[in-house]
């Protein structure tokens, strides 16, 4: 069963203006550790971050607050799990959202999408439930 459904859809020249324009500063507030490592390993590392700050986007929308009630940026980070499938990790504001909006006796999962054709990059995320507790990614930083 879906329960949640964000999209986002950003120009990757404002994420770059943004990164010369505050460098550091926009970076710490924004990403987590995990993406700060990933993105400022890529040889486009605008597009990495742009990918993944439309991914909080589109998941602050699946939650259904936005960045609002307790929901802050680094409470989500995109991961990806062994097999290489990107999913979200949610921590804080994020993770009690999540925990509220899932029905007792079902398990979240986080399902998402990110890709990037200059200039634009875009994330989807779906979150769902599934009954089996084994079949679920881990979504806990």
């Amino acid at each position: 069963m879906i329960i949640g459904l964000g999209n986002d859809l950003i120009d990757i020249r404002r994420i770059e203006t943004t990164l010369t324009r505050f460098g550091d500063r926009f970076v710490q507030r924004i990403f987590t550790e995990r993406e700060q490592k990933r993105s400022e390993r890529r040889l486009n590392r605008a597009a990495s971050y742009a990918k993944r700050f439309a991914a909080k986007e589109a998941c602050a929308k699946a939650l259904g607050t936005g960045l609002r009630q307790g929901v802050f940026w680094r409470d989500m980070g995109v991961i990806n799990l062994k097999s290489g499938k990107p999913t979200m990790a949610l921590t804080n504001g994020a993770l009690a959202r999540l925990n509220h909006i899932t029905p007792k006796n079902k398990t979240a999962q986080i399902d998402i999408t990110i890709t990037d054709d200059f200039p634009l990059a875009q994330a989807i995320v779906i979150i769902s439930t599934i009954d089996d507790a084994t079949d679920t990614q881990e979504n806990t930083l």
